[in-house]
C-alpha cells in the first residue's frame, strides 16, 4: 500500500522554485493598519511567514520586507498555527 504524502511534501511539489531560508522581520499592511512579522523562507514566488496572531491577518495584504523595503502584493494559501504561506500575486 503507497503512503500518502505529508503535508510538508504536498506543499513542496506545488512549488515551482526553491525557498531560500531567511530569517528577517518584516511588516504586514492591509486598510491602513500595520502589523510586524518575520520571513521564514522566500522565494520568487512567494514565502512562509510568521506572525503574531493569524486569525488577524487579511486573506490578501501587503508584505514589506525591513530590509530592503520590498513590497509584494500576497494571498495566503496555507496556515498553521502562528505560520503563514503566501503566494505573490
Amino acid at each position: 500500500m503507497p503512503s500518502q504524502p505529508t503535508l510538508a511534501t504536498a506543499m513542496e511539489e506545488r512549488r515551482r522554485g526553491p525557498r531560500a531560508d531567511v530569517d528577517e522581520p518584516a511588516y504586514i499592511s492591509s486598510h491602513g493598519s500595520s502589523t510586524r512579522c518575520r520571513v521564514v523562507n522566500i522565494s520568487a514566488e512567494g514565502a512562509a511567514i510568521e506572525v503574531p496572531d493569524a486569525v488577524f491577518v487579511p486573506a490578501r495584504f501587503q508584505l514589506m520586507t525591513e530590509k530592503d523595503r520590498v513590497v509584494h502584493d500576497c494571498r495566503i494559501v496555507w496556515t498553521k498555527q502562528n505560520r503563514i504561506g503566501v503566494i505573490f500575486e
